[in-house]
């Protein structure tokens, strides 16, 4: 059993089809190996959308170039080497991947539907407020105790961020975190700025991954999420991954595969 090595973030080919006229065509040969004009448009659909887009001149100039070199490599006997023949198998995979997602994609369109659920999941997990908070991060709980300790008795919570915090990225500005909604941070710090009261801290330390944290938040405000159209590419492109992890995982289930080592 062939196991794919990679289809996460894989690169969609277009959906587009060729003419028949353009698959026929002849755009150039080289010692009498003909250059198709498929090859040409295959190209143009790979790199749609991209800024700087080859003009059909270009495109001909590399294939030709190409097809130079790949002649001189089989006169060479490099098309018989193993890290040749590698290569060609790991490149067919993937394209045999990429064009069954494109066509999986193709049968199973996003619904309008599945839009709406998607965006007011969105929604949810952004909130509808923001936060303003400072951290202070160390090693241990003893340490965030003995912050909370000082803080009790009146010690400014900004110096003791630039003074015992461990996260460089906010330490030199008192701990500020700046503002964030719930889904923009770690759930932990989240959850505990969405439960205090403007200008206080927590008296419990906080345990992420990172350490443990000490959080005061200094404001809170109300927050909108952005339209259905200001984000429908970024759902549709999150929904489009979830086709093809249920893809997968539906193959997977199917597959007898055996890791040999």
């Amino acid at each position: 059993m062939h196991i794919f090595i990679k289809l996460t973030f894989i690169v969609l080919i277009s959906l587009l089809p060729f003419s028949a006229s353009a698959a026929d065509a002849v755009a150039a040969t080289i010692n009498g190996q003909p250059i198709k004009q498929s090859l040409v448009e295959a190209i143009k659909q790979d790199n749609q959308g991209n800024v700087r887009q080859a003009d059909d001149k270009a495109i001909l100039s590399q294939l030709m170039r190409n097809e130079l070199l790949a002649q001189e490599a089989v006169r060479l006997g490099i098309e018989k080497k193993p890290e040749f023949t590698a290569r060609e198998e790991i490149r067919r995979r993937e394209l045999l991947a990429n064009l069954l997602i494109n066509d999986h994609l193709k049968n199973n369109p996003i619904t309008d539907d599945m839009f709406k659920a998607e965006y007011e999941r969105f929604k949810k997990q952004l909130g509808d407020k923001e936060y303003n908070a400072r951290h202070i991060q160390v090693q241990t709980e003893a340490e965030a105790r003995d912050i909370i300790a000082q803080l009790a008795k009146g010690a400014d919570f900004a110096e003791l961020a630039k003074a015992k915090s461990k996260d460089t990225g906010t330490k030199e500005n008192g701990g500020s975190i700046g503002w964030f909604n719930k889904n923009a941070i770690t759930p932990l710090l989240a959850d505990a700025a969405s439960k205090l009261q403007k200008g206080l801290f927590t008296t419990v330390p906080i345990q992420t991954n990172l350490g443990w944290h000490v959080l005061k938040l200094e404001d809170v405000r109300d927050f909108k999420a952005p339209t259905l159209d200001k984000v429908k590419e970024q759902l549709r492109q999150y929904l489009n991954q979830q086709q093809i992890a249920k893809l997968l995982e539906s193959l997977r289930v199917k597959a007898k595969i055996e890791i040999v080592k």
